[in-house]
């Protein structure tokens, strides 16, 4: 499963939902981590843009599946805000691998920037990656799995020189994490359009691109208000493997639908 968890806005949606489902790995992006306070809910301000943020989100998610490993890969530090009282907050990705798929290797690192150490930073901010190769004993192979939070540009979803070397690094982490003859699967919320650049680069290095190649028309649900109903993909290198795919409507446990891939 690949999701962004928009901060757990939804979080008694999500929580449960993600307990039920129980994905094999699951790959959350915008996952907060503040583990300087014991308080539910912190807030976000940037500006006019100002969002409710579950302050342990990772720790949220890791007790609602405890037969996982779970990582946290943080792209920057900056502040969340306890009424006036400012509180140091991480945010980035995280991964949970149930422990039935032992994790053979792993990939961490950035596709714009670097870790920001003190604030969150201008836009277009830090992005990191991360990826994970697992064994799966069913099948008798090693599946290597790689989802990024792509960058969020004010201006738009248009392609960018940023998000093109964005793109290669993306590429480049997945390539030092994939084995001979791993099943490659690359995914997340890239924040780009289905005709944009990353996408035609991913497809010349031999990724196929689910999400509109089932015909989805969109990776939003009614939380999110504004034009523009793409923003998750996810791609694979042999499209016989996938058994099912699909894009989750209902329940709603974000303004991100979940993408489940069955192999």
């Amino acid at each position: 499963m690949c999701l962004n968890g928009w901060g757990g806005k939804l979080h008694e949606a999500l929580l449960p939902y993600l307990g039920e489902t129980s994905p094999d790995v699951l790959c959350l992006q915008e996952v907060i981590h503040s583990p300087a306070s014991e308080k539910e809910w912190l807030t976000y301000s940037d500006g006019d843009h100002i969002l409710p943020q579950r302050a342990n989100l990772f720790r949220d998610v890791a007790s609602a599946l405890p037969e996982h490993v779970a990582t946290f890969c943080p792209a920057a530090q900056g502040v969340l805000w306890d009424d006036e009282t400012s509180i140091p907050s991480q945010w980035g990705l995280a991964t949970f691998v149930h422990h039935s798929f032992p994790i053979i290797g792993q990939v961490q690192g950035f596709v714009h920037k670097d870790y920001s150490p003190v604030g969150y930073g201008h836009h277009p901010r830090s992005r990191s990656a991360h990826g994970v190769r697992v064994w799966d004993y069913d099948a008798d192979r090693a599946v290597s799995v790689t989802h990024m939070h792509g960058l969020r540009d004010l201006k738009g979803k248009m392609d960018t020189p940023e998000r093109a070397e964005q793109a290669r690094r993306l590429l480049d982490l997945s390539h030092h994490l994939v084995g001979p003859d791993d099943l490659t699967v690359i995914f997340g919320d890239f924040n780009v359009e289905p005709e944009s650049e990353t996408l035609s680069m991913l497809s010349e290095a031999g990724m196929t691109e689910l999400v509109t190649r089932h015909g989805f028309r969109s990776t939003r649900n009614s939380q999110y208000k504004k034009p523009g109903r793409f923003a998750d993909y996810m791609l694979i290198d042999r499209e016989d493997a996938v058994k099912n795919f699909d894009v989750i409507q209902d329940p709603e446990v974000s303004d991100h639908c979940p993408l489940i891939l069955e192999l």
